[in-house]
């Protein structure tokens, strides 16, 4: 009951999300969106549950805090800029011949499907019975602080970066980003292993194991470290910071492109 309770909160959210955006002109407030989606998830399924477990209170507190920081950095960032570049692309590969079609199946169902399946371990604590807490939780929570610290830190780093006239143009390649190239994709992947071991309070909750997993593949395979990689790689700055940086996890990641 609880998980088609999120599922059909989720597709009024963004079908809703759709028709605010084609009036917007705007499909990148999807971005915006999408830390909010999973507090909702959260919230919804803490709602939901007959008896809320420490766990389940652990994990709504985490996820709410994530979700609305990056909701909010987003959306200060983001608007009243326009709609971003990868948007923009994906309506001149789409043409006009049912472009909000492609846009709604492409870009709205999508984020809605991958952020059920980045959520499992949300859903299956929030569906889960057990009031058990173990020392490997209080790791996890230590894991999430690690994570939240490094993609809240490089994410200010950056943005005090860019408020600097005099560094328009240039990488930023220092603080957290001469540790890696991408703390924040880093972080947002480590604080949701974190946010899986806190979950695992059951055995069937293993299975939450998926969400990290598919949100780590995302970002280092799909929609993050790639997308900015490819729009630098011909920069001779850049190929320099590659070559000393790791690429993901700091200090031991993969150097170069």
């Amino acid at each position: 009951m609880t998980i088609g309770v999120i599922a059909i909160v989720l597709v009024i959210y963004f079908t809703g999300l759709f028709f605010w955006a084609q009036y917007l002109k705007n499909n990148s407030i999807v971005d915006i969106a999408w830390g909010l989606g999973f507090v909702i998830v959260a919230v919804t399924g803490y709602l939901v549950m007959p008896e809320p477990t420490m766990a389940s209170k652990v994990t709504l507190v985490l996820v709410s805090v994530w979700g609305l920081r990056l909701a909010l950095h987003l959306a200060k960032r983001n608007i009243g800029k326009g709609e971003d570049y990868r948007y923009v692309n994906m309506r001149k590969r789409w043409g006009t011949k049912h472009a909000k079609l492609k846009a709604y199946l492409n870009v709205f169902v999508l984020q809605g499907v991958l952020l059920m399946i980045v959520s499992l371990p949300i859903l299956l604590v929030m569906t889960g019975s057990s009031d058990s807490f173990s020392w490997w939780n209080f790791i996890g929570i230590g894991i999430w602080l690690l994570g939240f610290g490094y993609e809240v830190i490089g994410d200010y780093q950056l943005t005090q970066f860019k408020k600097d006239p005099t560094n328009k143009g240039k990488l930023l390649t220092t603080g957290l980003w001469s540790t890696t190239r991408h703390p924040n994709y880093f972080g947002e992947s480590l604080l949701w292993w974190g946010i899986f071991l806190v979950t695992l309070n059951e055995g069937r909750n293993l299975w939450g194991i998926i969400g990290p997993l598919v949100i780590t593949l995302l970002l280092l395979f799909v929609s993050g470290v790639p997308l900015l990689e490819k729009k630098y790689k011909d920069r001779p700055d850049f190929k320099l910071y590659a070559k000393k940086t790791a690429k993901f996890v700091p200090f031991i990641g993969k150097k170069g492109q």
